[in-house]
């Protein structure tokens, strides 16, 4: 059994300060993706906002977080500038990153978002649970029949790859680089990309753009319905003639199986291993949703608080990033216009001056305000979808293995802004 997270022991408070104030995100230490809370607290309450040997504030407090999330107008999601030295311009990622959904600001933003939204409404949602519930049993069938198996491999990582899949319209036959292209797009979105993530994330984005043509000309000929299939409704567009050019259109595709995979498979994988981590935590729960029996209802409110907390403690997406286009102040601190500031999200969720034990994880949470999906204009646009995911997921894998156990160490995917498994071997009692 794998051992709960914990701070480190107290140290000095000159020790403590020393480590803040060395912190720099370019030059990790070997041991800090394992657990970096212990440093995220020390910064939160030495050096909130940590300006780096590379001129970028780090910022770790929740309401520095939120004064820049709320001020879309000073700070741009807009990444041309940060990425042309990082990936070079006119490579397949720097493209491809600069044109996402995410890393753009309005008139596309707003433009793009607003196609997605309109086949993520909340009947569409509704919609798609009997099909995931689907999907789930059959794989803890899987499972069940096997003994064990894989949370990442053969669990986690199989939901969020179907769903996007289907909201797509890949065929089935098609779905199998999916992952292995997503993984490689995000893995050279790290601080600090290896040479072999930028020739695999380059690699990837060409690949999965020369498919996506081919489905897209497909889609063309013959459209599904654009209430359900999003590529559909982001190839036709609005009423009003508002259309994505092929480039934008097919980058944002490629953003739709990014967002809507690495981070499920996070939340997915991360919360049944907190479940490890934390089994008083979990019998808890276990509890709860015996208690609730079986109203919909209140098994439904038991795991939205679970899953919740499960993101608040463990965020799938650790880090974003924002670019001041003036001069402004954040925590009291003067920036230029220009300056790059990287938002901790790790460790905003877990500021005392927001939660209550911080540190603790607690299912029954309430009120929670966690960062996980961000906020304001790029608040996550399908996290009512990776919520229901989550909810289902967790719920009906915990129902069919109330005592699974690890049956080997987890292997982390090793990256600081995506916090998540690559692997975990399981038994089912």
């Amino acid at each position: 059994m794998i051992q709960p997270q914990q701070i480190t022991p107290p140290m000095s408070a000159e020790r403590a300060r020393e480590i803040a104030a060395t912190f720099d995100l370019r030059a990790l230490p070997a041991d800090f993706l394992a657990n970096p809370f212990p440093v995220y607290a020390l910064l939160r309450e030495h050096e909130p906002v940590r300006r780096m040997p590379d001129g970028s504030l780090f910022l770790t407090r929740h309401a520095d977080l939120m004064a820049v999330y709320r001020d879309a107008a000073v700070f741009s999601s807009d990444k041309h500038v940060e990425f042309a030295p990082k990936y070079g311009v006119g490579s397949p990622l720097y493209e491809h990153h600069t044109t996402s959904l995410v890393f753009n600001d309005p008139p596309l933003h707003t433009r793009v978002r607003k196609l997605i939204m309109g086949a993520l409404t909340r009947r569409a949602i509704a919609d798609m649970e009997p099909g995931l519930v689907t999907l789930v049993d059959q794989l803890l069938d899987r499972i069940e029949a096997q003994g064990g198996g894989d949370l990442v491999e053969d669990f986690a990582s199989a939901i969020p790859v179907e769903i996007i899949g289907n909201l797509l319209g890949v065929p089935h036959a098609d779905r199998g680089p999916l992952r292995d292209w997503s993984l490689a797009i995000l893995g050279a979105l790290e601080p600090v990309p290896t040479p072999e993530q930028h020739a695999a994330g380059n690699r990837s984005v060409t690949e999965m753009l020369a498919y996506l043509r081919t489905l897209v000309a497909a889609r063309r000929q013959a459209p599904g319905d654009p209430e359900r299939d999003v590529l559909t409704r982001l190839i036709q567009g609005e009423a009003s003639g508002e259309k994505l050019s092929e480039v934008e259109l097919l980058q944002n595709c490629i953003f739709l199986l990014n967002a809507g995979h690495e981070t499920t498979t996070n939340l997915i994988g991360n919360g049944l291993i907190l479940m490890q981590e934390f089994p008083a935590q979990r019998k808890q729960l276990l509890a709860d949703l015996r208690t609730a029996g079986t109203d919909e209802a209140a098994r439904e409110q038991v795991l939205t608080l679970a899953v919740d907390e499960c993101l608040r403690f463990e965020s799938s997406n650790q880090l974003g990033n924002r670019r001041a286009l003036t001069a402004a102040t954040v925590g009291g601190v003067a920036l230029d216009a220009g300056a790059l500031v990287t938002l901790c999200i790790g460790a905003a969720n877990r500021d005392p001056a927001v939660y209550d034990q911080p540190e603790t994880l607690n299912l029954r949470r309430e009120g929670n305000k966690h960062l996980a999906f961000g906020f304001g204009i790029h608040q996550c646009a399908g996290l009512s979808l990776a919520r229901l995911e989550g909810r289902i997921a967790i719920g009906r894998f915990l129902a069919r293995f109330p005592r699974f156990e690890l049956s080997a160490p987890p292997v982390r995917g090793g990256r600081a802004r995506f916090r998540g498994f690559l692997s975990a071997p399981f038994r089912t009692a």
